[in-house]
């Protein structure tokens, strides 16, 4: 009997999913996916996984491209697993990413709304301030540092210098120290499998290495890798990230803002961001009281603070709330999980959400329905976790608001903000 895995078909890609792949019909109508096609692409495809109703595959040979398609930037862009949509002119990224914000909200919330408009990203290459690398040793030696390969996660494809994401302080750090870390990266901590996160200060790029064995040594390679303006190691099993060399606390904001520390999370595209979080406080206003769920460092609350707002945040992550430290007047934190917190922060006229990926706890919206604000901002980074939590509030509250935008060009992966008004008849 034939392998199914192994079989090649000529499809025509009609369509993107949310994950970028192409979408194209098998001819006994399944629906199969292709990484790195365009809508148009006439393409030859080697059938992978095979489920009842769909099918993933990989392109053998473009047979005729899309007038959608372009030259990817990147040479590495047919083996790499991080970008998804290097292949497509930026303007018909974005009109895609709209597309998935509508079409998930239709599909999963059964939430109706056209696809909303999208800010682009002010740079659409060279703007990540963070990115992560994961570094294997292998036997002999060898090592090999970068991303995950494109249908093979499990798999580690050797990244220098091609990547065209990540700010030119990053991409200088990374370079220095593959340069400096010597043979079978004997320069880092012990372990089979580390990864190694650059993000950018004010003052050089701040390197966190999570995994390997503790009691690391890390003075050698501070010496020599330039560039680095602190080490932090967070070894297979611990907690959070320890500071080893360089100065705390390793990173800094604006010089006006809150200190930054350790792994506290930053957007790593800080010019679309500041779009973002621009639109997010004009929609806020100026309420009474307001709680800043998931609030990080604390961006929306002090600013509404500085309106003269009554503002609790709700953080869990150690290291940003440490930015609380400095006291400011009406601004307070509270330490933990916003599904057990959040009752103690409300009532409250405005409630801004920003939670990670996996969305709100299934609580939250309980929460929220026993005590509801009259308006709630939900900035979200996954469509799906979007769609299912917005279902969960309406018709509790009315959308009256969509808008989309642009922090990682290149890739799927869009932003949303959903403005919900309390409906008249509660």
């Amino acid at each position: 009997m034939a392998d199914p895995t192994r079989e090649t078909v000529e499809v025509l890609v009609r369509g993107l999913s949310s994950t970028g792949s192409g979408v194209a019909d098998l001819p006994d109508g399944r629906v199969v996916f292709v990484p790195r096609t365009a809508p148009g692409d006439r393409a030859l495809v080697m059938l992978g996984k095979v489920k009842p109703r769909w099918a993933e595959a990989r392109v053998v040979e473009i047979l005729e491209a899309s007038e959608h398609r372009k030259a990817p930037e990147c040479a590495l862009y047919d083996q790499c697993g991080g970008c998804s949509l290097q292949h497509l002119p930026y303007e018909a990224q974005l009109e895609w990413k709209a597309r998935f914000v509508s079409e998930s909200l239709a599909r999963i919330g059964k939430i109706e709304v056209a696809p909303p408009p999208i800010v682009p990203s002010p740079d659409q290459l060279r703007y990540r301030n963070r990115i992560t690398y994961t570094l294997r040793r292998l036997r002999g030696g060898r090592t090999v540092a970068g991303f995950h390969a494109l249908g093979r996660p499990a798999h580690v494809i050797d990244v220098e210098d091609q990547c065209v994401l990540p700010e030119a302080q990053i991409a200088e750090a990374w370079t220095s120290l593959r340069a400096v870390w010597g043979p079978g990266a004997r320069l880092l901590p012990d372990g089979g499998r580390l990864r190694l996160t650059l993000r950018s200060s004010a003052t050089g790029a701040v390197l966190i290495v999570g995994g390997g064995e503790g009691g690391w040594n890390a003075a050698k390679l501070f010496k020599r890798a330039s560039g680095i303006a602190s080490i932090w190691h967070q070894p297979a099993g611990a907690k959070k990230a320890r500071l080893l060399q360089g100065t705390r606390p390793g990173d800094e904001s604006e010089a006006d803002g809150p200190s930054v520390h350790g792994a506290a999370f930053l957007q790593v595209n800080p010019a679309a961001a500041t779009l973002l979080e621009e639109h997010v406080l004009e929609h806020a206003g100026s309420p009474t009281r307001a709680v800043d769920a998931y609030c990080g460092i604390g961006v929306y609350g002090r600013a509404l603070a500085a309106r003269g707002a009554v503002v609790v945040g709700i953080e869990s992550n150690p290291d940003a709330l440490r930015t609380f430290d400095d006291p400011l007047e009406g601004l307070s934190a509270l330490a933990g999980k916003v599904e057990v917190r959040l009752p103690e922060a409300l009532p409250a006229d405005l409630l801004i959400l920003n939670p990670p990926r996996s969305g709100l706890d299934t609580s939250v919206p309980e929460h929220i329905l026993a005590e509801p604000p009259q308006q709630i901002i939900y900035v979200s980074c996954d469509v799906a976790t979007l769609a299912r939590d917005l279902s969960r509030l309406i018709p509790a509250y009315d959308l009256v608001e969509l808008h989309a935008f642009d922090l990682f060009p290149q890739t799927a992966l869009v932003e949303s903000v959903a403005v919900l008004h309390l409906a008249a008849e509660r």
